[in-house]
This record gives structure tokens, C-alpha cells and sequence, in this order.
């Protein structure tokens, strides 16, 4: 087995995946000036997305196995890329919804062949652990990329020009190269075919009995309610740097990069302050530090006027403070998963994960509709002022998960 090329394809899926994903945010800022949709109407664009993953996640759990993780792979690069080779060509809202739909439909196949090709290549829990942790710090590095790649096809100039869909087209040539390189990789899958007798209707049915547990129903609120915070930043903050801080567009949606920037550093920082103190009490000083950062930014951005600006040193100082809640919010969401998947027997993973990306999906689509009318009928300022509401609750819900952890713990 050509494993070089398995894990240069992995990573290249996941860094096309993470442009493709995290691309809403801009979608939404940009439909606004193209065809005059409200804040409220734009913020669709994402449920199409994260719906689709989690309609695809029931139905690719019941037939995967039989599908073929390599397969799965194949037909999702080829979906994205036709539909990004396309879609330049259709200058139209509902032609942006659909491409997000193809988007999550696809990341629903890449997300759970991924994970479990990692299983196949990898020969035992360290080596699978880092090359986890690769594989999601080479995400966040798609994040961060994105940003600079659209900002260079937007035109300050016209908000009307529909230019930036041209982005498509090289995202479209990667996600080709991916395919290519996956399709010229040799992967053998017999040892996951082992657990064929989880799959079709049995193995939903399993996936939903895991809400007997009370630590599981206090872990999914948790889950909810962290995405639900983190889409609606990170999906909304190009249109909050644009409208509120008024920066050109084009640099408005660089310095969002900030935002995957600080988060990536909050992981890796996480990973060594976890080694010498409890994740609940390092999750509980992160969430209060980010309740902290946005009653330190949102006054900043009440007088911020960018309109001024020309590059990064003129921006104002609003640009750079709030995108900085991205290191202390983003350990939440990895700690929590690792703490809720150690609680459990090895042979409940497969079907944990499949309940993580649904409820995550779900709660990114709540993010993105409730921010998207709150900015849209109050203003900016206030949507992410809302942002301290799920923080608080999000606080409360890691006090049930950590007791009912402890007593799970200990049974």
C-alpha cells in the first residue's frame, strides 16, 4: 500500500475541504452587495451546507463500509470539483446555495472515510493520534489560506461584480489533483469490513440509543452550543468587518484569517496546558477569558472607522482585538470530543462521531440564521454581543458534562 500517497491525499482533501467549508462566510458577505439579499437571507447560504452534512451522515453511516472508503473519496472530490468548475458560470443566489449543499453532501463522505482511513494506515493509538492531530492542524491551515485567496479576486471597487466566484476555479483544479492522487493510490480496506454487521438500519438505531446516557445529552449540549458560537463568528465576521468597522472588503475578509489564526494557536497551546491541568477547568478560564475579549472588543468597534484603510497597519484596532477569542474558544470544541469519546468503549467511537457531526452541523446552521437576523434587524455590534448568551449557557453545560463525566468515569 502506497501509504505517501494515502496521506498526501488525505491531507490535500482536507486542506480543499477546509477552503470549500469555511468559504460561507465570505459567500454570505458577498451575495449581499451581488444580488441585494439582507443579512438574514444570507445567512442560509451556511444551513445549506451543514444541513446536507447531516442529512448525508445518516445515510452514508447505513452503506459506507459497503461503498468503499476510497470510492466515497473519489465521488466526493469529483462532485466539488464539477460544481466549482461550474459555478463561476451561474452568477445566482440559489446556484451559491446549491454549491453549499454539494459542499456538505461531499464533506459528509470525505469527514467519515477520512477518519476511518486514518485506522487503516495508521499501526497502532499514538501513530493514529498524531497523524489525527496533522490532519486537523493541515485544516486549519485551509482555513487560514482561503482568506488571501478570495480577497484577490474581490473588487473593492464594484460590490455588484461577482468576480470572487473565479476563486472556484482553482479550489476546482485542487480538489482535481486530490482526486488524481487518490485515484493513483492503492488502499487496502479489508480489515474495516470487520465491522460491516454496524452498518444500515441497526447501526442508526445504535447511534441513537447513546441518549439513554445522561453524559451523553449534557456532552451534545455542549457540542450545540460551542459550533453555534463558532459559525457565527467565523461566518459573519467578513460582513462585521466590512458593515461595522467598515474596512474594504477585500481587506476586510483578510483579517477575518485572524480568527483561524488565533484558534489554531489556542489548540496547540491547549495541547501542552492540558498535559498538567484538568480540561474542565482549563475550558471554564478559556470561556470566561472569551466573554472577557468580547466585552473588551465590541466597545473598540463602536468607534472604529476603516474606511480609511488601506492595508493591515491602518486598520483599526477592533480588526485585529476581536478575532483573538478564536484562541480562547477553539480548545473547546477538541477536548470536549476527546473527553466524551475516552468515556466510551472503543466499539461506540464510530457511532459517537456520527452524533458529533450532526449536532455540530445543526448548531452551526442555528448559529448562522440566529446572527444573520439579530445583525441583520439590530446591527453588528449587537449580533455579536448575543455571542456572551451561548457562552454562559455553554459554561452551565460543561458543569452537567464534567459531573456526569466523573460518575461515568467512575462506574
Amino acid at each position: 500500500m502506497s501509504e505517501w500517497k494515502i496521506k498526501a491525499s488525505l491531507f490535500l482533501n482536507y486542506f480543499v475541504f477546509a477552503i470549500l467549508l469555511n468559504s460561507s462566510g465570505i459567500a454570505i458577505t458577498m451575495v449581499q452587495g451581488n444580488f441585494g439579499v439582507t443579512e438574514s437571507a444570507a445567512s442560509w447560504i451556511d444551513p445549506w451546507k451543514d444541513i446536507s452534512i447531516a442529512i448525508m451522515s445518516f445515510i452514508v453511516s447505513s452503506f459506507i463500509i459497503k461503498l468503499g472508503y476510497k470510492r466515497a473519496m473519489l465521488i466526493a472530490l469529483a462532485a466539488v470539483a464539477a460544481a466549482c468548475f461550474i459555478i463561476p458560470s451561474l452568477p445566482y443566489f440559489t446556484a451559491i446555495k446549491l454549491l453549499f449543499g454539494i459542499i456538505g453532501c461531499s464533506f459528509a463522505l470525505i469527514k467519515m472515510s477520512v477518519y476511518s482511513t486514518i485506522g487503516i494506515i495508521t499501526k497502532d493509538s499514538k501513530s493514529h493520534i498524531r497523524f489525527m492531530n496533522f490532519i486537523e492542524s493541515f485544516f486549519t491551515v485551509g482555513s487560514m489560506t482561503l482568506f488571501f485567496i478570495f480577497s484577490f479576486f474581490i473588487d473593492n471597487n464594484h460590490p455588484e461584480s461577482t468576480s470572487w466566484l473565479k476563486t472556484y476555479y482553482i479550489i476546482g483544479g485542487l480538489a482535481v489533483v486530490a482526486f488524481l492522487l487518490l485515484f493513483a493510490s492503492r488502499l487496502d480496506e479489508t480489515g474495516a469490513h470487520e465491522g460491516k454487521d454496524e452498518t444500515g438500519i441497526a447501526g442508526f438505531f445504535k447511534m441513537f440509543s447513546l441518549f439513554a446516557k445522561p453524559v451523553i445529552i449534557a456532552f451534545i449540549c455542549s457540542a450545540f452550543l460551542y459550533v453555534l458560537i463558532e459559525q457565527s463568528l467565523q461566518n459573519f465576521l467578513p460582513t462585521f468587518n466590512n458593515k461595522v468597522l467598515q474596512l474594504p472588503q477585500s481587506l476586510g475578509v483578510q483579517m477575518a484569517s485572524i480568527l483561524a489564526g488565533s484558534s489554531a494557536l489556542g489548540r496547540f497551546l491547549a495541547g501542552i496546558v492540558l498535559k498538567k491541568f484538568h480540561w474542565f477547568y482549563v475550558l471554564l478560564c478559556c470561556l470566561v477569558c472569551a466573554a472577557v475579549m468580547v466585552l473588551v472588543a465590541m466597545p473598540l468597534a463602536a468607534n472604529a472607522n476603516g474606511s480609511a484603510a488601506t492595508g493591515w497597519l491602518s486598520a483599526p484596532l477592533a480588526a485585529y482585538v476581536f478575532p483573538l477569542i478564536g484562541l480562547f474558544l477553539a480548545p473547546v470544541y477538541p477536548s470536549v470530543n476527546s473527553a466524551i469519546l475516552s468515556s466510551l468503549p472503543k466499539t461506540q467511537h464510530a457511532l459517537m462521531s456520527g452524533l458529533i457531526i450532526v449536532f455540530s452541523a445543526i448548531g452551526g446552521s442555528a448559529g448562522s440564521l440566529i446572527t444573520g437576523v439579530i445583525f441583520h434587524s439590530y446591527g453588528g455590534k449587537t449580533a455579536f454581543y448575543f455571542s456572551l448568551i451561548p457562552i454562559v449557557l455553554l459554561i452551565i453545560s460543561l458543569f452537567a458534562f464534567n459531573k456526569l463525566y466523573k460518575k461515568q468515569a467512575a462506574l
